[in-house]
């Protein structure tokens, strides 16, 4: 008995310190394998890891180690400052690791396969770091594996189909990589996962179908990626979810019904998609959701009443769809919401008196919709309202007294309505608001002396309504204002001089008013000005030198006043100029050589002054002008060829001076030019090739009218003119963004129109009252863009070419003092847009061509050809004769035609020229030569709308980033 037990003792004495051998033997073999590693890091000085030695004990001492039976159970150094790779972690050394966190740290380089030896790993966190490659589908052998966070690296690659085999997994994140392909439906063999984040990536294809057989699923976040095609129902399967992320996908197709089966739901984010159809009223079964993400879709219908039994809602975000129908009173209910979003809808009727109910809301935008009536007193009871935006509406009557009692209110956008009545001086009270956009209704009366009591304003919007009066000189207490709007109103007095004291100021804008007296000098105190805007007013007196010392002026506009003398020296100071506007003044003398060494000015308008001498000679190799207006001034001599170097040109107005010169081929060479203008000087000479293969390739209007150009009409440069040879369907509507604000003088049956902001399909061609010779060249024909063709007033001989038939769009054709002879050419009557016609005091003969357009023209059309017979000259030509009773028009019809198409040939022109005067800054160049202010409120309205989009897309932006970092 005594010999068994002593054998027994022995065995587990044995037995014992075997385990303890292999176990010491073990804990030895990780250390090292872990300590290699170690030395891979590019910071050996990392104090985090500074206890891992080979004198420590792993097991007690290293820091992020922790031991299970003096094995490595647990390795975690999140947030340890490791640089370095995987490639020598030891996999295939560490059997018994169940929890590795590496997260944080800056690891790169690829997972390598060998993690699948990890067989008993449970946790794998290896988030924020700057992994890249793919995801080896060795990691679906880890059958242990509860939870995989591999979210903040750069992965790429699909997503292996492997990881639907861990049907262990809680949680999946693969978050912000760049992974792509489509979503494995074998993910839905997971049925214990409770979290799937696949978010920010680039993951295409539809949602699979197998996702909704996840019932243990609480959050789903796919958003930000590719995914097309439509919502699964079967998503309305998942009982538990909680968190249901789809927005900026590609998602098409209807809103589920059976989304409204998730009574577990309390965020739901569908925006920036392309669904739509109609917000499926079971939505309204969500009691415990407490934010409704639907915005940047194409749902439409009405807003169901439904979403006003939502009282955990909190947030609610439907803009940038096309809603219908009115506001529903229920929305009234949701006594928590502290964000109403419905911008940009097609919303109607009137603004429901139950939003004012709504005492938690922070955040109101009803903007861009149709809404109308008048804003609802009861909104000055939400207390905690900070923005709140109504803008582009069709509001009306006056703006409530109660607004003012907002007190923690920082944005008020009212703007483009037609709010009337004077702005109230409550609005004084707010002593926290940034922004004040009020521009665009119908607002009288003075601006209130309150306004100036708003510290805090950054930005102020008053243009474009009828306010009156002096500008109340408290507006110079508002030291933190960068922005101050006040066009087009009729503002009278002159400028406070309290004015000087807004030294943060960056954009002035105060044309189109009846602003009296000189430019005040402590304008030059303003040194953050970058936009200064004083047009169309009754300013005078000679600029300021001062002006000089702003150094970071962009644009100064001060056209159409009755400022004198001469321009000052200090502007060579102004090295980021962009614009310089001092049009439609009474300016002399001449124009300083330093105009053309200012790198950066895009647009010069010295138009209609009085400025003499010669033009600068001087612009240099990488000259920026896009626009040089020097119209109507007493400018002689030659042209200069430094023009040639700036290539950018595409508006170049010298007309009305006294240049004498032949005619300048060599700005052919310039690759944008758009708008030639040389009218009334002195040019003279025949226009001969330069023998270049390409010359003014863009050019869309020529006008050399009333010079004294001879010899032959040039064929050669007609076969030049591509931009004339195809009509550019894309722009006849062209963005608010893209003007041109250059003026054209149009002859076209003896009146002079001058037109504004012609579009780039507005293509003119006048060589009248010149001494051109020879033939009309039927090249002309070939130029279809052509919508007014003028040669009058010259010697023209020969036929009237019948290609011009081939001129679809034209509009206005006069050939009128020639000496043309034969007949009109019957493909004339063709040109169905053709509105104006002028043949007279020619030889032409025969019949007169019938056509739609022919019979609306009148005999002074034809006068001075006596050999022209048939309407409306005579009673009929030839074997058709044609009753005067079938068509004769009347005069005060046809004169009625006439207006109809100057009207139309105004707002045509009025809408714009060219691609686009694109400048990169803040503001747009305006030139308004005509009474008609409605075109350049619309224009600053568009630049007003667009900072408003702007800033609400990096709202947006922000409260997505907010979003995806407050999702764990």
């Amino acid at each position: 008995m005594m010999m068994v037990t002593s054998k027994v003792f022995s065995s587990l004495q044995f037995f014992t310190v075997f385990y303890l051998f292999t176990v010491a033997f073990a804990s030895t073999e990780e250390a090292t394998a872990l300590l290699k590693w170690k030395a891979t890091f590019k910071n050996q000085n990392n104090s985090f890891l500074a206890s891992w030695t080979t004198s420590s004990n792993a097991c007690k001492d290293w820091y992020g180690v922790v031991c299970l039976n003096g094995r490595v159970n647990t390795l975690n150094i999140t947030n340890a400052s490791v640089i370095g790779t995987l490639y020598a972690f030891p996999f295939s050394s560490l059997p018994f690791l169940e929890n590795l966190d590496l997260s944080n740290n800056n690891i790169s380089g690829t997972i390598p396969p060998e993690i699948g030896n990890l067989t008993n790993l449970v946790y794998l966190d290896l988030n924020t770091n700057q992994i890249s490659g793919t995801i080896p589908p060795q990691i679906g052998s880890l059958a242990k594996l509860q939870i995989i966070r591999i979210f903040n690296n750069h992965l790429n690659g699909f997503i292996p189909e492997e990881i639907g085999y861990l049907r262990s997994l809680t949680k999946l994140s693969l978050g912000i990589n760049f992974l792509s392909g489509s979503i494995p439906a074998s993910l839905g063999n997971m049925t214990n996962l409770s979290f799937l984040f696949l978010y920010e990536n680039q993951l295409s294809g539809f949602i699979p179908e197998e996702i909704g057989y996840l019932r243990s699923l609480t959050k789903l976040s796919l958003d930000i990626n590719f995914l097309s095609g439509s919502i699964p129902a079967s998503l309305g399967n998942l009982n538990n979810l909680s968190f249901l992320y789809l927005y900026n996908n590609q998602l098409s197709g209807s809103i589920p019904e059976e989304i409204g089966y998730l009574r577990s739901l309390t965020k739901l984010s569908l925006g920036i998609n392309f669904l739509s159809g109609s917000i499926p009223a079971s939505l309204g079964n969500l009691n415990n959701l407490s934010r409704l993400d639907l915005y940047n879709n194409k749902l439409s219908g009405s807003i169901p009443e439904e979403i006003g039994y939502l009282r955990s809602l909190t947030y609610l975000d439907l803009g940038e769809n096309a809603l219908n129908g009115s506001i529903p009173s229920s929305l009234g209910n949701l006594n928590n919401l502290s964000r109403l979003d419905l911008y940009n809808n097609k919303l109607s009727g009137s603004i429901p008196e139950e939003i004012g109910y709504l005492r938690s809301l922070t955040y109101l935008d009803l903007g861009e919709n149709a809404l109308n009536g008048s804003i609802p007193a009861s909104l000055g009871n939400l207390n905690n309202l900070f923005m709140l935006y109504l803008y582009n509406n069709q509001l009306s009557g006056s703006i409530p007294e109660e607004i003012g009692y907002l007190s923690s209110l920082t944005e008020l956008y009212l703007g483009n309505n037609s709010l009337n009545g004077s702005i109230p001086a409550s609005l004084g009270n707010l002593n926290n608001l940034f922004m004040l956009y009020l521009y665009n209704n119908q607002l009288s009366g003075s601006i209130p002396e309150e306004i100036g009591y708003l510290s805090s304003l950054t930005e102020l919007f008053l243009g474009n309504n009828s306010l009156n009066g002096s500008i109340p000189a408290s507006l110079g207490n508002l030291n933190n204002l960068s922005r101050l709007y006040l066009y087009n109103n009729q503002l009278s007095g002159s400028i406070p001089a309290s004015f000087g004291n807004m030294r943060n100021l960056q954009t002035l804008f105060l044309s189109d008013n009846d602003l009296i007296g000189e430019i005040p000098s402590f304008v030059c105190n303003l040194t953050s000005l970058e936009v200064l805007y004083m047009s169309r007013n009754n300013l005078k007196g000679k600029v300021p030198q001062c002006l000089g010392n702003i150094s970071d002026l962009h644009i100064l506009s001060m056209s159409s006043n009755s400022f004198r003398g001469e321009l000052p020296s200090s502007i060579s100071n102004l090295t980021s100029l962009k614009i310089l506007d001092f049009g439609r003044n009474n300016l002399e003398g001449a124009i300083p050589q330093f105009f053309g060494n200012i790198s950066s000015l895009q647009v010069f308008d010295m138009q209609n002054n009085k400025l003499s001498g010669t033009l600068p000679t001087n612009f240099s190799i990488g000259c920026s002008l896009i626009s040089l207006n020097l119209h109507g001034n007493e400018l002689a001599d030659e042209i200069p060829r430094s023009l040639d170097n700036c290539k950018k040109l595409q508006v170049l107005d010298l007309g009305d001076n006294q240049l004498n010169d032949t005619f300048p081929m060599w700005l052919g060479t310039l690759p944008e030019l758009r708008v030639l203008r040389l009218t009334s000087n002195k040019l003279h000479g025949p226009i001969r090739s330069s023998g270049a293969e390409i010359m003014f390739p863009d050019l869309r209007i020529i006008d050399l009218s009333r010079n004294a150009f001879s010899q032959d009409l040039p064929t050669s440069l007609f076969e030049h003119l591509k931009g004339m040879r195809t009509v550019d369907k894309t722009m006849e509507e062209p963005s608010y963004e893209s003007y041109y604000d250059d003026s054209v003088v149009v002859v076209t049956k003896g009146l002079e129109l001058e037109i504004v902001r012609i579009l780039s399909l507005y293509t003119i061609i006048d060589l009248s009252s010149n001494k051109f010779e020879g033939h009309i060249p039927s090249v002309l024909g070939d130029l279809i863009a052509i919508r007014v063709l003028n040669v009058s007033h010259n010697a023209l001989q020969g036929y009237i070419p019948s290609s011009l038939g081939s001129l679809s769009i034209l509009e206005s054709l006069d050939l009128s003092f020639n000496q043309l002879s034969g007949e009109i050419p019957q493909q004339l009557a063709s040109l169905t847009f053709l509105e104006v016609l002028n043949l007279s005091h020619n030889y032409l003969q025969g019949c007169i061509p019938q056509g739609p357009q022919f019979r609306t023209f009148e005999s002074n059309s034809y006068e001075g050809n006596d050999g022209l017979r048939g309407y409306p000259v005579s009673k009929g030509c030839g074997k058709d004769p044609v009753s005067e009773k079938n068509y004769t028009v009347s005069a005060l019809e046809d004169q009625e035609s006439n207006s109809e198409f100057f009207n139309d040939f105004w707002k045509a022109a009025l809408m714009g020229y060219g691609s686009g005067l694109c400048i990169g800054i803040s503001i747009i160049y305006i030139l308004i030569s005509t009474g008609n202010l409605r075109w350049l409120a619309r224009i600053i309205e568009e630049l007003e709308h667009k900072i408003i989009v702007q800033r609400r897309k990096k709202q947006r932006g922000q409260r997505n980033y907010r979003r995806r970092n407050n999702r764990f």
